[in-house]
């Protein structure tokens, strides 16, 4: 909102409201106002929730000071989306269609998250919302996101075209008549595309075309991007349940998404300015540099957060905060064509994830032939596994953020490593 104010007094020639034009900036001021937010509305929050007797209901899991951890106040995701949101609304331009999927995606996953936090604690449910509504929820936002980037005008990227690929009209429409013919084998244009980014890879740009490969070429887009909507949807369900399951130490979710959403910062700052793009050979994207100041407001709240979800926690994020901070990483990596780095950068996630997964497979196979389900690893999520062999607790969780920072920084390392 500021945007527009601070433009109009531009136009008035007032002394320093131009400064509101530049991204870095208004990204600064983003994150020194979520910073803000988030430790002055924290503790009243906190203070709220004690008094409503909104504390972590804790199961028996054998773990040692798990019961330390009993009464500590949940539902503490509204301190992280009141300071993504409000720094958001304030320094982002809000026609911009990116920044109102992240908001979308924000309120909606939030959502979902406060009212299975709400069944937990105030109906006593300790089942919380049953899994198929959470499901419906985030197949329902995939949805929305992939028709989004789909259907809007708004969306297109720039990528290099061979003019033999282009139609009589196109050419003529595009080609520059000063410059000879022969040097212009091959010109930049801004389109609707299916195409992302593969890591590692010297020509690192994958179309979704290709899973629907066996579809004749005419028909073929429609498929494409039926295609591209299924795996966006995959994608937004895994990561954000996979941040679900991550939330289970204090500091370990808020931390890792912190530095998760750092490096997406950077990525999106990369792929938004046409000159560092150029010099990287990354794909371009035009007016999506908006998404450095939501992620700006992602990074100070989550480490304004982590002041009080530090061990020992004096608050717990609950569902209302892991669903929607998964959600936004998943969603913010689609828009910016990253989305084939998450195995990487969302790494500790996917290990999470794949420690229950493949501790229930051993366990039912197991049984199955033994009579008797045996066990990979002492306890899933892969963090409890660490408890149980003693580990403290701040331990696995500093550990857990050195093993991010890697991953993040190899994520980013991959714009020039192919």
């Amino acid at each position: 909102m500021l945007v527009y104010l601070f433009k109009y007094l531009d136009t008035l020639n007032i002394p320093g409201a131009g400064v509101f034009q530049f991204i870095s900036f208004r990204s600064a001021m983003a994150v020194i106002t979520s910073l803000i937010i988030s430790l002055l509305i924290g503790k009243r929050i906190i203070l709220y929730l004690q008094r409503k007797q909104v504390g972590e209901v804790v199961r028996d899991l054998g773990l040692e000071g798990q019961y330390q951890k009993k009464g500590t106040p949940s539902m503490g995701g509204v301190i992280i989306l009141a300071s993504i949101i409000i720094p958001t609304l304030l320094f982002a331009k809000l026609d911009n269609i990116y920044v109102i999927l992240m908001l979308l995606t924000t309120v909606w996953l939030g959502s979902i998250g406060f009212l299975d936090d709400y069944i937990k604690i105030f109906k006593k449910n300790k089942e919380g919302l049953a899994g198929r509504f959470k499901i419906v929820g985030q197949v329902g936002l995939g949805l929305i996101v992939g028709l989004t980037l789909f259907l809007s005008d708004d969306v297109i990227i720039e990528e290099k075209v061979s003019i033999a690929n282009l139609s009589p009209r196109e050419k003529i429409e595009l080609l520059d008549p000063s410059v000879p013919y022969t040097s212009q084998s091959v010109i930049s244009m801004e389109r609707k595309s299916t195409k992302t980014t593969i890591p590692f890879v010297k020509n690192n740009e994958f179309d979704y075309s290709w899973l629907v490969g066996f579809i004749n070429e005419e028909h073929r887009q429609p498929w494409t991007w039926l295609a591209f909507v299924v795996v966006v949807i995959l994608i937004v369900t895994s990561v954000s349940n996979g941040a679900n399951l991550t939330d289970g130490l204090d500091g370990l979710a808020t931390g890792t998404s912190a530095i998760i959403g750092s490096a997406l910062g950077i990525l999106a700052y990369l792929s938004s300015n046409v000159i560092y793009s150029n010099y990287l050979n990354i794909m371009y994207i035009p007016s999506s540099q908006e998404l450095v100041i939501f992620a700006s407001s992602f990074i100070g709240a989550t480490i304004g957060f982590l002041w009080y979800n530090s061990f020992p926690a004096q608050v717990f994020m609950g569902d209302t905060g892991s669903l929607a901070l998964g959600g936004i990483i998943a969603v913010f990596a689609i828009i910016i064509r990253k989305e084939l780095l998450i195995p990487i950068l969302c790494g500790i996630f996917l290990v999470e994830n794949l420690s229950v997964v493949m501790q229930v497979a051993w366990f039912k196979r197991t049984k199955r032939k033994y009579g008797a389900g045996r066990r990979i690893f002492l306890m899933a999520p892969l963090h409890h596994h660490y408890q149980k062999k003693g580990y403290p607790e701040p331990k696995i969780v500093t550990r857990f953020w050195i093993v991010a920072i890697l991953l993040a920084v190899i994520s980013i390392v991959t714009l020039k490593i192919r």
